[in-house]
């Protein structure tokens, strides 16, 4: 497919525009749309650790939520490339920018009805990305940022759950943000593209603020690629502080 989506990244503290970015429509259905979810399972108790094909739970593969990355640097401070309601240390090499559509750019209805559907998810819109190519894998930890402060994490993490086919194994769990009043709900669960024809593993945590809800999601090319980077996502969840 050679029609393209024009998405604007820009440092939002200092204004700056980092250049209009033409993504793919394959590239944004694929790797954008990482976050797909609608769950044919939901387990409200306490969620013992996800399974893999391999029969292995999470915590026994390489790459597991036990290993946390080197620090690189902390994202959602004033002046970082991304402003959030919280806080969190980003890998080392990983490149963080925020996004947003592209106010200049005129696209068909039908192209702008695919960027506004992969811009936003349930009560989410997408405000920031972490690529991991600078660090050796294929894939993002995507923030999406919320405006409701009247519902609890859990509730709103289901909500961008749903808002999404093709899911399946799906376990929450919650959990409590470091000095924070806020609640802290977290997701696993296995993606079926449907143009790929291949499932893979996806993973977000959300937590409450008093700005909105902020929701932290990584995807990744395949299953492996999950993995290798799932010490990342353990690193984000570990330092993250309502700002």
């Amino acid at each position: 497919m050679t029609e393209t989506v024009a998405l604007r990244r820009t440092g939002r503290a200092a204004g700056a525009v980092r250049g209009p970015v033409l993504v793919q429509v394959a590239l944004l259905a694929g790797l954008l749309t990482a976050c797909s979810e609608s769950a044919d399972q939901d387990d409200d108790t306490a969620a013992k650790p996800s399974t893999s094909a391999s029969g292995r739970s999470s915590s026994e593969e390489a790459g597991s939520t036990g290993d946390v990355a080197e620090r690189g640097g902390t994202l959602g401070a004033p002046g970082s490339a991304c402003e959030l309601p919280v806080t969190f240390d980003t890998a080392k090499s990983w490149k963080a920018e925020a996004v947003e559509a592209d106010p200049d750019d005129e696209p068909t209805e039908e192209l702008a009805e695919l960027a506004d559907s992969l811009l936003h998810q349930g009560p989410f819109t997408m405000a920031c990305e972490i690529d991991a190519k600078p660090a050796g894998h294929i894939g993002f930890i995507r923030i999406w940022t919320g405006a409701t402060t009247s519902k609890d994490a859990r509730t709103l993490l289901k909500e961008f759950v749903a808002a999404e086919d093709d899911t399946s194994k799906v376990k929450y769990t919650d959990f409590s943000p470091e000095d924070s009043e806020g609640s802290g709900a977290e997701v696993e669960y296995l993606y079926t593209s449907k143009a790929l024809d291949e499932t893979k593993k996806e993973r977000a945590f959300a937590v409450t603020t008093p700005e909105g809800p902020v929701l932290v999601h990584l995807g990744g090319f395949d299953s492996d690629e999950h993995e290798e980077m799932l010490p990342a996502y353990a690193l984000a969840k570990q330092t993250l502080r309502i700002a």
